[in-house]
């Protein structure tokens, strides 16, 4: 039952990422686009499946992605993490994750500090 939890959180954070860049799928800001847009060169997609899967699901991340993750910076991993705590089945946790988020950073720059 958890298993299949877990496969349905995935397929939902993976439209939402979708939704997320198709602008037949989403209205997104111009600046917004630009954002995203170079936040996604900055960072690869399975270390963004990753942080998404540390925050919402709890799951760990190894350090290469930290590396990733700390690269790509602050604003883009806020934007990310905050547009996916938006969606309104997830909103009502929205705190949580942002405080999960914040951690997920610290840990992520300490890290990169040690490497």
């Amino acid at each position: 039952m958890a298993h299949t939890s877990s496969r349905t959180t995935i397929v939902f954070i993976i439209v939402a990422l979708v939704c997320a860049f198709v602008p037949a799928f989403s209205v997104v800001e111009a600046e917004a686009k630009s954002l995203w847009g170079t936040c996604l060169l900055k960072i690869s997609p399975k270390c963004a499946l990753d942080i998404i899967g540390v925050v919402f699901e709890n799951l760990t991340i190894t350090d290469a992605c930290c590396h990733d993750l700390v690269q790509e910076g602050k604003m883009c991993h806020n934007t990310l993490i905050k547009y996916i705590a938006e969606k309104p089945h997830l909103v009502a946790h929205e705190t949580e994750y942002l405080t999960k988020s914040d951690a997920l950073w610290n840990h992520c720059v300490s890290i990169s500090q040690t490497a």
